[in-house]
């Protein structure tokens, strides 16, 4: 017979079992979430190119306002998956623009988080896409180089103007649809929408691309799903041709809309309905111009959201106000809310004190 005493004895003596895979799987996906800032920091020390790696994942990330190595690891096979010649493209123009950052000796914590790669990324894949040699045509990678190296320099100029308002560097259709709307396809069209920010026209790489998404911000996933969705509807509202609407060429603006809101002030029922309105506007300027510009035979691109977006950060309403976050402290939507409650409470304990 063992004693009481015993027993607690041996209680006390028995070693205590790990937390089990279940918290190791959670500490391991909470890990790869919001900005890696473990790995960033565990990078300093290790060779260049390693280093480079990790900046030009996070400089693909930034294409969507993420700052997220595993995000543009996702992103880049997408890329690869859509077209090879795409993503080279696209890689060759991130690295001239970040090799030209450091060049002109850039801030190295910006560059180190990318935020000298993406626009280069941007117009190099631009090029790929509206240039009439198809793929493999060698001469474009000079253009794409020289066009990577080029937006360093417009950037740069840019931001001595910008950076006192706060704000980051950043053919027509027929008149009537004959054919009956096909929802299955229109639903897939939302999803090609976040892909079409890269010029993914297919549903496997458009996934991925969300899933980078949602690897950085589950918030901003809902909202490049939510954008994209408002902007398909804005574009039935406007009869825009199906093929575009199928295709998602009419819910990348909305979605880029959508989510500059959510990732530069903080999630309130306020800012909720602000980032619908940015979307239902990036979605109608888009139509606009792109009515105007295919006058002249040019795309609109993401014109419409780069110019909606400026104007909702230039946005100065007492309601608003203190919701917004300054450009050089964006993270996840997550984290920036918790932030903001903790800021919250500090300032409430002060108050009470």
């Amino acid at each position: 017979m063992v004693s009481t005493g015993n027993m607690l004895i041996l209680e006390k003596s028995t070693p205590q079992r790990p937390g089990g895979l279940k918290q190791r799987v959670v500490s391991t996906l909470l890990y790869c979430t919001g900005e890696m800032q473990q790995l960033h920091t565990h990078m300093q020390d290790k060779f260049f190119l390693l280093q480079l790696a990790e900046w030009c994942l996070r400089g693909i990330s930034r294409v969507i306002l993420l700052n997220n190595p595993l995000s543009g690891a996702l992103i880049l096979a997408a890329l690869l998956l859509e077209s090879p010649w795409q993503a080279l493209l696209g890689m060759l123009g991130l690295l001239a623009s970040t090799f030209t950052a450091i060049i002109m000796g850039q801030d190295c914590e910006e560059v180190s988080s990318g935020l000298h790669g993406f626009n280069g990324m941007l117009v190099a894949l631009l090029m790929g896409v509206f240039s009439s040699a198809g793929d493999w045509y060698w001469w474009l990678l000079l253009p794409a180089c020289l066009g990577g190296a080029a937006t360093t320099f417009l950037s740069s100029s840019l931001e001595s103007v910008l950076g006192r308002w706060d704000l980051p560097p950043p053919g027509a259709p027929e008149s009537t649809n004959h054919t009956k709307l096909h929802v299955p396809q229109l639903l897939q069209g939302v999803v090609l929408g976040v892909g079409q920010i890269f010029a993914c026209e297919t549903l496997g790489p458009s996934l991925l691309i969300l899933g980078a998404v949602f690897i950085f911000s589950p918030i901003l996933a809902v909202y490049a799903l939510l954008g994209s969705g408002i902007s398909t509807v804005a574009g039935l509202s406007m009869s825009v041709q199906h093929s575009f609407l199928y295709s998602g060429l009419s819910g990348f603006n909305g979605a880029l809309g959508c989510m500059v809101v959510g990732a530069f002030y903080i999630l309130s029922w306020r800012t909720h309905l602000l980032s619908i309105a940015n979307a239902l506007l990036s979605a109608y300027t888009d139509i606009a111009l792109s009515n105007l510009l295919a006058v002249l035979g040019l795309p609109a691109s993401s014109w419409a959201a780069t110019l909606t977006g400026t104007l909702m950060l230039l946005l100065t309403g007492e309601n608003l106000k203190e919701y917004r976050i300054p450009t050089g402290k964006v993270t996840s939507p997550e984290q920036n809310l918790h932030s903001h409650k903790q800021w919250s409470a500090a300032n409430t304990n002060a108050t009470d004190v």
